[in-house]
């Protein structure tokens, strides 16, 4: 293994009070959020962290005001293979990239598709990602959703956004396109779990997890509704599952709408538009958050995917109209407000 694939953590802690009965590899686990209790206990069985300059145990419990130092070489965490693949970054510094995700590119490696993914990506284009959980994935999108994604380059980095995210202080706005004519803006505050029935779809569910979610309207169709959504919680496939709860599924959506039925009194015209489009319409078109290093409010966006845009045109064209809002004038909901 190379020295320089490899990344050492030197720091001391003096424990206050407050943290008084606490076991060390719970103290550990609060101080490194990024790695798992298990990796926190082979620390300590390795005698890479000292209490007071003396080894402990996992289980010895903190009296309060006791010195740590923490010396720990971190291997390597990420073990899939590297691949080279055109990766649009639209910023870069020496803490985070922010991306612009195409559709159809999977984020990370699973079941049936091992390899070819984001996370292969990230690797091949900066091997020190691999130090880091996740290649430094902090948040995903659907394989078939494009736009911005933010990957941290550094442990800190790594932490904070993780911290931004639990607390909902990352603004992210979306374009996507519904089903029906919506006639005024509304949030959907319903919680999501897994489906009762198909455990791998999301359902909004008695016991399942506070999801909201925020949608204005942009421009009405003579049959469907291209709107603005702001994501207040992050479940997964949040705004597909919110928009089908109400009934107006996203255009393409072959999870949560059926996107080869397509109603019957829609122009055959139409129809074909619609069923050519080969995604959920849905674009990760905006994204702010707290600069890890500055703490300093930063904010992204990026225009439309192609094939999202072309299809908007398509919709405009076929109705005639041209009553659409233009997407500078976006007003962005921040949680933290």
């Amino acid at each position: 293994m190379n020295q320089q694939n490899k990344q050492i953590i030197t720091q001391n802690y003096r424990v206050t009070p407050n943290d008084a009965g606490m076991r060390i590899d719970q103290y550990l686990a609060k101080m490194f959020p990024e790695f798992s209790r298990g990796s926190i206990q082979k620390w300590i069985s390795n005698q890479c962290i000292l209490i007071d300059s003396k080894n402990c145990k996992a289980k010895q419990k903190l009296k309060g005001y006791e010195n740590i130092d923490v010396n720990v070489t971190i291997e390597p965490t990420v073990v899939d293979k590297p691949q080279k693949m055109d990766i649009d970054i639209i910023f870069e510094d020496e803490d985070l990239m922010v991306i612009n995700k195409p559709a159809g590119l999977l984020v990370h490696p699973g079941s049936g598709n091992p390899d070819n993914t984001l996370l292969n990506g990230l690797l091949a284009y900066n091997d020190s990602q691999s130090l880091l959980p996740r290649a430094g994935i902090v948040h995903r999108l659907d394989k078939q959703t494009s736009g911005l994604m933010v990957v941290a380059k550094t442990t800190n980095a790594f932490n904070s956004l993780v911290q931004q995210l639990k607390e909902h202080t990352v603004a992210r706005q979306y374009f996507a396109i519904a089903k029906g004519v919506l006639n005024s803006s509304n949030l959907i505050d319903r919680p999501i779990g897994r489906h009762l029935k198909n455990r791998t779809k999301m359902a909004v569910v008695i016991n399942g997890k506070r999801a909201v979610t925020h949608f204005d309207i942009l421009e009405n169709f003579k049959h469907y509704t291209s709107i603005k959504v702001n994501l207040e919680t992050g479940r997964t496939h949040q705004i597909r599952v919110h928009m089908h709860y109400v009934g107006h599924q996203l255009l393409g959506d072959p999870v949560y709408g059926n996107h080869l039925r397509i109603e019957p009194n829609i122009e055959s015209g139409l129809k074909d538009i619609i069923r050519a489009f080969p995604r959920q319409a849905l674009h990760a078109q905006f994204l702010s958050f707290n600069h890890p290093k500055t703490n300093e409010l930063v904010s992204f966006k990026c225009n439309l995917a192609d094939d999202l845009a072309e299809l908007l045109e398509e919709l405009r064209d076929f109705d005639g109209m041209n009553n659409h809002e233009s997407a500078d004038d976006w007003e962005v909901y921040y949680p933290e407000d």
